[in-house]
């Protein structure tokens, strides 16, 4: 089967193409794509040549990761099922993850359509959901992944490093569950839609010198729960002697090949470690529902939609950052 991609043929280089896909198999269902969300920092690290593989990051003598089928998330219409499948009809609105493709780096690419997926990596949506909602529920995830991991008792102080879509949805998981949060970034238009109040939403300029002790009178009892959705080791590494002994470190971030925690500073404090990755479709499903009951906001987090067609626009424009933006989904 043809279908059609987005396709990185090379490093800060984006096409969309025809490509070559297998034809479905008794276990896959074809899904013709109505939105498609872009991960910006996960694809952004693909489209710039810094990793091979979900975690895995790029080292000198690898094969080039080119070309590659971008994304992982994305919604549409099941036109044809397996007949292996019996839990899926044609016409229903399903979001799915990657599907199958031929002829690029990884057999499996998420921004194609018609989507070849397989029936583990479909979800259906809950009656009533705007489907558009649901678009980038991989990467909602991996945000609540970082809000469920810790132990949270109502009242307990939680920074999160990073203003992007994964440090909001962890912001918002946590606030959720009773944390007070403070959400730590460099984009005021992004932290605004966090919605700062006086009593468990917070934001704090990581551009401003000041911030470490900004952190410390905002949270003078010490912080509980440390969040990095960045990658940012020298921040992490400053907040360590603001945690509570017993505290919480959870871990999200991209730290390419300079990857050099040191656990001794984390021992003094004898905090625990979460290091997050991946999916499983426990946390996809209860994350359907945290959206689906209003727990979990992603609509008011996209800031652009492209026409498929003009995906070397969308990628242009989260490269240069010549405008606020933020969730940018594709309309297929």
């Amino acid at each position: 089967m043809q279908a059609k991609a987005v396709v990185f043929i090379a490093p800060h280089t984006v096409e969309v193409q025809q490509v070559q896909t297998p034809d479905p198999g008794p276990g896959d269902a074809v899904i013709r794509v109505t939105h498609s969300w872009i991960s910006n920092g996960t694809e952004g690290s693909f489209l710039r040549g810094e990793r091979t593989a979900g975690d895995t990051p790029y080292r000198v003598g690898n094969p080039w990761p080119f070309p590659i089928v971008a994304g992982y998330q994305k919604v549409g219409v099941v036109e044809q099922v397996g007949a292996d499948i019996d839990d899926l009809a044609v016409g229903e609105t399903v979001f799915c993850v990657q599907g199958h493709v031929q002829g690029m780096y990884q057999p499996r690419g998420g921004h194609i359509s018609p989507s070849i997926s397989a029936q583990s990596g479909i979800y259906k949506l809950p009656a009533g959901l705007d489907p558009l909602a649901a678009s980038g529920l991989v990467l909602t995830q991996v945000g609540y992944n970082c809000g469920a991991r810790p132990d949270v008792t109502k009242g307990d102080t939680a920074v999160v490093i990073g203003d992007g879509l994964v440090g909001h949805w962890a912001a918002q998981a946590l606030r959720w569950r009773g944390a007070r949060v403070a959400l730590l970034g460099r984009h005021p238009d992004r932290m605004s839609r966090f919605e700062p109040d006086d009593e468990s939403r917070f934001t704090l300029d990581a551009q401003d010198p000041e911030w470490v002790g900004n952190v410390r009178r905002l949270f003078p009892e010490g912080v509980r729960i440390l969040v990095d959705t960045v990658g940012s080791l020298p921040a992490v590494e400053s907040l360590l002697p603001l945690m509570i002994r017993f505290g919480h470190f959870v871990s999200a971030g991209f730290y390419g090949t300079q990857d050099r925690f040191a656990l001794q500073p984390a021992r003094d404090y004898e905090l625990t470690v979460h290091l997050v990755s991946g999916l499983v479709r426990e946390r996809m499903e209860r994350t359907l529902e945290l959206i689906a009951e209003g727990h979990l906001q992603t609509l008011p987090l996209i800031t652009h939609h492209f026409p498929v067609d003009r995906a070397a626009d969308a990628w242009r424009l989260i490269e240069s950052k010549s405008e606020p933006v933020m969730g940018v989904v594709l309309d297929w």
